[in-house]
């Protein structure tokens, strides 16, 4: 399944999903496709005869999002969005001919797995996905004095997005604060609705990922070292198996799990 792409034209935009929608809308208006997307600030490449800049545009955004409504089943128009969320530049020129295909050759182009584009599309949201599952498992929460719960973790994609309104459907009566550490910000949500928050990264509970004894509940402390002591008695040592161990529940989500706390 072709798409014609000019040689030499590249696009450079916000690295918003709303900036790729609008360089969508951009190149069939210009009738000039890009062989390369770069994000402000950027340096394009040596030989480049043409550099657009994108302005995004909401109404234009708008648009296109809604003509690929038109043209894809929910299941399919969802993994657009969520695979953007690899935050991987040498991703974006792949998604962008992805969507340029669905509207070239309508809801057919989402099946077309011999396509390396369509491919790259549907594995890399499955990665994005599997990595919201993990965080669903492995996320904790702390109490602290105010009966606020705070958790913290730095996920290899900027998944809290599409992972937070399961934590708002769950506590939807408690008060918490899921914090991204790696991107810098987080939702908080204070029993009616989640909004954005970023805080000092010099903050300590946001440094070590873990709340002073000056902002734990007084009982928090017993639950953690409650919870160890059942992780230790459910483990049976003569089954221990690192490797899998790992594979199950990767090493860097350890340093925030309670059970691989010693204190």
């Amino acid at each position: 399944m072709e798409t014609d792409f000019d040689k030499s034209v590249v696009y450079s935009y916000d690295g918003t999903f709303e900036g790729l929608l609008t360089a969508v809308f951009d190149a069939f208006d210009r009738r000039m496709f890009p062989t390369a997307m770069i994000r402000h600030g950027e340096l394009p490449p040596m030989f480049c005869d043409d550099l657009h800049e994108v302005t995004t545009d909401d109404a234009r955004s708008a648009r296109v999002w809604e003509g690929l409504r038109k043209r894809m089943a929910p299941e399919a128009l969802s993994a657009v969005g969520t695979s953007f969320l690899c935050e991987q530049p040498d991703f974006d020129i792949v998604l962008f001919r992805y969507i340029c295909k669905i509207f070239r050759y309508g809801d057919r182009a989402y099946t077309a797995f011999d396509d390396p584009d369509i491919l790259a599309v549907t594995n890399m949201c499955r990665n994005v996905r599997r990595e919201r599952h993990r965080v669903l498992m492995f996320l904790r929460f702390q109490k602290a004095a105010d009966g606020t719960y705070f958790a913290i973790m730095e996920p290899i994609y900027n998944v809290l997005p599409i992972a937070v309104n399961h934590f708002v459907d769950r506590f939807n009566s408690e008060r918490f604060l899921i914090y991204d550490k790696a991107r810098g910000y987080g939702y908080y949500y204070d029993g009616n609705h989640a909004e954005i928050v970023t805080l000092p990264a010099n903050l300590a509970h946001i440094a070590t990922g873990s709340l002073s004894d000056e902002l734990m509940a007084p009982d928090e402390r017993l639950f953690q070292r409650l919870w160890r002591t059942y992780f230790d008695a459910i483990a049976i040592p003569e089954r221990t198996n690192p490797r899998k161990q790992r594979q199950d529940m990767p090493v860097r989500f350890w340093k925030y799990l309670t059970e691989k706390q010693t204190r």
